[in-house]
């Protein structure tokens, strides 16, 4: 084949618009448009060449209004789409570039793909240093991008345009292989975008990604097979692997034929609807009564497609069975083999049809009467106490708890919920009632305050006819919203529904748990007799706010008037925010989890001490054996 003379910039538009991804023989294009800030380390590089190819590409740019907006943004969208489909997303060079750094930690932490390509100074150093170059006296080769490499799943430097024939597809295959993606980085010295190559036609010819499904090695599901035909009490704890596979019916024919029950994480939420007669709800340190009294007494837990990061273990007490058998399915081999797992390194859909075809063979008829009767009386009794929290509201202000019931009611069980910090996701996760796998978003890996706008446009993108309510706290709002305005730019309406207690509420209790007064949890003003935060409450009229961007604002305190104002906002062409004030107390309480955040050894405080004490009693149920 000839050769095509292109920038580096040029080229790239034309390799991004030939990768396609496919599974299960349904093919589609992998990015899906261009996000990106311009300044002096693109605009004459990569983002000349989106304007000049980016419309017969077929590769839409879109403007954020924050670098690190852009990329939460981007793997929402991605996460949405099962992780087949992203974003790339372009910067400049110094504070443009570290601005990705966080989203980069959001997207690998939660194993979604996103693409980001931030400007670097000179190649050539011809220009040293540059407008917003770091430098470093005695490593003249470090630059800001630097800071991507810890959180990125693949990292490479231009420093020639040839290179990019052997990254790019590197790029690509880890992007695309689900076992390994996350962030990929690929950092653009400013020169060498617009420095021009002879291009191979072939490497801008089309290219389709096959996304694996690896099922399970003969021998480990034979051991699997052995452990449940001996459990009396399994426990399956579906985390995002099972959504992200496409599992949702596979899972369901499963527990209901075994009659096995499922717990789920945050990332998991939704595999399976809430009332499914085998769903027991979630499990961990923000767990409900139902699954954390059946992982309490498990025989053997299969942990489906989870990180089992710790809220999902209760910082490792919550399987308390010291003969547990502990199975770990995911397709990742890292993530299989945590906490001492008979490790079974599998795609979930492609394991959970292995698994029941074994069961089946082997004549094994599932769990007892019994267990199952047991399993439906604790369902009852959980959906009993989250029935009371949906519903009522202790003071003259709404409840936390009530308020999310209010929202599901409006938004139903098929409207996507969105949200990722603070104590809102500990009582979602308790409380919201989804439908399908799509209904619940709650990035809780990185736990990124700031994610939540943003999150719900990249959602809200992803699906266009899909209802979607941002449900977010004060202090993440103020932290980043400025993505309301990039929704009313491209006409991508959503609902933004401000949980207003003043600040980090959730922290004021952590603080208070570890004996320390609350200092700097509260948005309260500086008091002068005392010289702390400890003045009164700073309010902040949050619709007001949002209709200076050119949103809908409204101010809902009553039940009726927030109903009211989400019907309004469902129907409405742009997007609405409503401030509803909350009580600064009322939250939904714990069940039974723990979750391990250690008080100082040594305080003069008593306080301080008393929390020492009952964190080490706490520590005793901790599982040493589960490394």
């Amino acid at each position: 084949m000839g050769t095509t003379r292109l920038t580096v910039g040029q080229a790239l538009v034309r390799f991004l618009s030939a990768q396609y991804v496919e599974r299960d023989g349904e093919r589609h294009r992998f990015i899906a448009g261009v996000w990106g800030i311009f300044g002096h380390g693109n605009v004459g590089g990569f983002g000349q060449a989106l304007e000049e190819l980016g419309d017969s590409c077929a590769l839409p740019y879109y403007k954020p209004q924050n670098e690190q907006a852009q990329v939460h943004a981007s793997i929402a969208y991605a996460k949405h789409h099962n992780r087949l489909r992203t974003f790339a997303c372009t910067t400049s060079i110094g504070p443009g570039a570290t601005n990705m750094v966080t989203g980069a930690a959001t997207a690998s932490i939660n194993r979604i793909p996103v693409l980001l390509l931030p400007s670097d100074y000179f190649a050539a150093r011809t220009v040293d240093p540059v407008l917003q170059q770091v430098e470093h006296p005695v490593e003249r080769d470090v630059s800001a991008s630097d800071a991507f490499r810890p959180v990125s799943r693949f990292f490479d430097r231009i420093s020639r345009p040839e290179q990019l024939l052997g990254s790019l597809p590197e790029a690509f295959r880890v992007l695309t292989d689900p076992a390994d993606t996350g962030a990929v980085t690929i950092s653009l010295p400013e020169d060498v975008q617009a420095e021009v190559y002879d291009w191979p036609e072939e490497f801008f010819a089309e290219r389709t990604w096959k996304v694996r499904r690896p099922r399970p090695d003969a021998d480990a599901l034979a051991e699997v097979v052995d452990a449940l035909v001996a459990a009396k009490r399994p426990l399956i704890v579906a985390g995002g692997g099972a959504i992200y596979s496409g599992a949702e019916a596979e899972l369901a024919a499963f527990a209901e034929e075994f009659g096995v029950p499922v717990s789920e994480s945050q990332a998991g939420k939704g595999v399976l609807p809430w009332n499914h007669p085998m769903m027991a709800g979630p499990v961990g340190a923000n767990g409900g009564l139902a699954a954390n009294r059946l992982a309490r007494d498990a025989d053997v837990v299969i942990a489906l497609g989870t990180r089992l990061g710790d809220f999902v273990t209760s910082s490792r007490t919550v399987f308390q069975n010291p003969e547990a058998t502990l199975v770990g399915v995911n397709i990742g081999s890292f993530d299989a083999h945590k906490l001492r797992a008979l490790p079974v390194v599998a795609d979930a859909w492609a394991a959970l049809q292995d698994l029941a075809a074994a069961l089946r063979e082997r004549g094994w008829g599932g769990t007892s009467t019994e267990f199952r009767d047991e399993v439906g009386a604790l369902q009852t009794e959980w959906q009993e106490r989250v029935e009371f929290h949906r519903t009522t509201s202790q003071g003259n202000e709404l409840a936390q708890p009530h308020l999310i019931g209010i929202v599901n009611d409006e938004l139903g069980g098929h409207g996507s919920v969105v949200c990722a910090a603070g104590s809102l996701p500990g009582d979602l996760l308790k409380l919201w009632r989804p439908e399908d796998s799509k209904a619940y978003h709650v990035e809780y890996g990185n736990s990124c305050m700031g994610y939540e706008i943003a999150a719900g446009l990249g959602v809200a993108m992803a699906e266009p006819g899909r209802r979607v309510a941002v449900a977010v706290g004060d202090g993440s709002y103020l932290m980043m919203n400025s993505e309301i305005v990039t929704s009313v730019a491209e006409g991508v309406p959503f609902v933004v529904v401000v949980f207003d207690n003043h600040g980090f509420q959730c922290i004021k209790d952590l603080a208070s748990a570890c004996g320390v007064p609350p200092v700097g949890n509260e948005l309260r003003a500086r008091e002068e007799g005392t010289n702390r935060l400890t003045g009164d409450y700073l309010r902040v009229d949050f619709a007001a706010h949002a209709a200076a961007m050119g949103a809908h604002g409204v101010r809902a305190e009553t039940e009726a008037d927030v109903r009211a104002a989400l019907r309004q906002a469902f129907a409405a062409d742009r997007t609405t925010v409503i401030h509803v004030p909350v009580s600064a107390t009322e939250r939904a309480p714990s069940y039974e989890g723990w979750w391990a955040v250690p008080p100082a050894e040594v305080s003069t405080q008593g306080d301080v001490n008393a929390a020492r004490a009952r964190f080490e009693e706490s520590s005793q149920k901790m599982r040493g054996d589960l490394q």
